[in-house]
């Protein structure tokens, strides 16, 4: 199992600790009361924060972590710059000046994501030093797995810290909008993720789905019946009055958990064998074109969530097609060892349009739509900047996914390189040893029949004599 190895960084615990005790995001003590931001600008060294933070943590951490699964040597540098950066725009979100914030989540929650990468790094350097004696080496493999389980927590906090810090920015999401606001980044982040679980599933995770013994629908329909329960019981303050939107959110989680356990059902045949179905591809449709229906104060916030309603109801209806129309219900790829023959362009569409609708939705709270509307910020211009962050992200995934799949065939390619018969037929593609099929097969029995008519006697009687002789 891959593990997430840091070189000791001996003062990295020691300042982070320190850290800890300082105040968050400068000096709040002159804000007025009620206020969430100062009316003061963002000044450079703020600026520097975002910046730094984002560089560390929304790439070079994932990248790291990439580099870690596949025991690459440039892992280590990588995680020991990106927490170096990360260090020094923490300290530089305590120090600046200008636009001041009343104690919000962000700063609070970056003293928890510290406190993992402080665990992240020690734990690191600690297996770097290999003690493996005693019951030191009876509880590696449970230090090592708690070393990747805190790798691949990192980069959800991340993103959560990310737009917490987005939100702290301009002072969202305070007193009455904070169900809005919640319900728009959870849902909006839950769209992102299923996104990129898709694009992982479709370019290097069809050998885990054949471990599994499951169709990809089983896992989509599980998720959407546990997701469709936690809706049905917390978008309504139960023993209260049924308020605005109640009854639409609480029938969606309804028709989630229900439409879920249909696709469970449906996801083997009567035989028991994996079995594909358009359910998932349904519940997005009619999810996207629930959510476009909500009634809204201003047209630019109208005009946002269609196209986001639009959006979702694309992907639900480009999953189906995939499914029923492109893999014609294909459970697995004839040629896994290949994947990249066996991938249509048409398959990219449904990931991306998620990707696409979850970033439409998180930018469509209603304070948001409020300060472009007074910004005169027409919809198409804001969509258009959504869609092209949503680029960006599918581009960022594909291009880890791509560094994963060549570092795991063991980086005995060149690129650029054409490889010889041997060597084209033999080496591992994306990460998984090319089994050779039967025209390989094929050709070589009769290679080796013709190659037998060519040996004459004499050779086989000066090789019996050499072997019996063990000669070298």
């Amino acid at each position: 199992m891959a593990t997430f190895r840091t070189r000791p960084l001996l003062p990295l615990p020691i300042i982070l600790l320190l850290a800890t005790h300082t105040s968050a995001h400068g000096d709040h003590s002159h804000l007025e009361e009620g206020l969430a931001i100062s009316a003061d600008p963002i000044d450079s060294i703020l600026w520097s924060h975002i910046l730094l933070q984002c560089l560390a943590w929304g790439i070079l951490f994932p990248t790291g972590m990439v580099l870690g699964l596949v025991r690459n040597r440039w892992h280590v540098p990588t995680q020991t710059l990106a927490s170096i950066i990360a260090l020094a725009g923490y300290f530089l979100g305590h120090l600046h000046k200008g636009r001041q914030f009343s104690k919000n989540a962000h700063s609070a929650f970056a003293n928890w994501l510290m406190f993992l990468l402080i665990a992240q790094v020690v734990l690191g350097a600690y297996l770097r030093l290999h003690l493996e004696r005693g019951f030191l080496g009876r509880v590696r493999k449970w230090q090592v797995k708690g070393h990747a389980i805190l790798g691949g927590i990192i980069p959800v906090a991340a993103w959560v810290q990310m737009l917490l810090g987005g939100i702290a920015t301009q002072g969202f999401c305070q007193g009455d909008h904070l169900g809005q606001c919640l319900a728009h980044f959870i849902m909006g982040s839950a769209f992102i993720a299923y996104g990129i679980v898709l694009t992982i599933l479709l370019l290097c995770g069809q050998a885990w789905l054949a471990r599994t013994g499951r169709s990809q629908e089983f896992w989509d329909s599980l998720i959407i019946a546990l997701w469709g329960c936690v809706n049905t019981f917390t978008e309504h303050r139960w023993g209260g009055p049924w308020v605005h939107n109640d009854l639409q959110h609480t029938s969606m989680g309804i028709i989630w958990w229900a439409a879920g356990l249909v696709g469970i059902w449906l996801s083997r045949d009567r035989a028991g064998r994996p079995k594909r179905n358009l359910i998932p591809a349904i519940v997005i449709f009619m999810t996207g074109w629930a959510m476009s229906a909500h009634p809204q104060s201003l047209m630019l916030s109208t005009k946002v969530h269609g196209v986001f309603g639009y959006t979702l109801m694309s992907a639900g209806i480009t999953r189906l097609i995939e499914i029923a129309f492109v893999l014609r219900d294909k459970v697995a790829p004839e040629r896994p060892d290949d994947i990249d023959s066996e991938i249509n362009s048409f398959q990219y569409l449904p990931p991306f349009l998620l990707y696409a609708s979850g970033f439409l939705f998180m930018g469509a709270t209603e304070e948001q739509m409020q300060m472009l509307s007074d910004a005169g910020v027409t919809h198409v211009s804001y969509i258009l900047i959504l869609y092209s962050i949503s680029f960006l992200l599918f581009l960022f995934v594909l291009m880890l996914l791509h560094l994963y799949s060549a570092q795991s065939s063991g980086g005995k390619t060149t690129i650029g390189a054409k490889p010889s018969d041997d060597e084209e037929s033999s080496r591992p593609v994306n990460g998984h040893a090319r089994v050779p099929n039967a025209m390989d097969r094929q050709a070589h029995d009769a290679q080796e029949f013709e190659l037998e008519g060519l040996m004459s006697d004499d050779d086989d009687e000066n090789v019996k004599p050499r072997m019996n002789g063990h000669a070298h």
